[in-house]
């Protein structure tokens, strides 16, 4: 996830290397060639489809339990773009989602560690 630049709120945050490469996390440099990421590209606002996904029964302290987690490949550009992460409800494969920002994708009190080190925001994909 990346802070916002035209938006007004945070984006979820893909990285492109000066030969075309686009990855999920964004790296200091490309994972496919090497070269320095000097891209970004938003994929907020684009729906991707489920590769796959999986449902964890045991959770740690303070994330939702069943926690479903996904795969979703987004379309850049012709290239095909792959992301992880919890989905907001049931999901199958060949579902569209899109994503959607959680302020809270923890309760940041249930673990044993400070508090302030467990709150965390992000993604996850939602239905369409």
């Amino acid at each position: 996830m990346s802070p916002a630049d035209d938006r007004d709120g945070p984006i979820l945050a893909a990285g492109r290397c000066p030969n075309g490469h686009v990855s999920v996390p964004q790296h200091p440099v490309c994972p496919e060639c090497g070269e320095k990421q000097t891209g970004t590209v938003d994929l907020s606002d684009r729906h991707g489809e489920v590769v796959t996904w999986t449902e964890s029964r045991a959770t740690p302290p303070g994330v939702r339990e069943p926690n479903t987690i996904a795969i979703v490949e987004f379309d850049v550009d012709g290239t095909a773009v792959r992301a992880i992460g919890g989905t907001t409800g049931d999901v199958s494969t060949g579902d569209a989602v899109r994503p959607v920002y959680v302020e809270q994708l923890r309760e940041p009190g249930a673990g044993i560690r400070e508090p302030d080190s467990q709150d965390w925001d992000g993604f996850r994909f939602e239905p369409v």
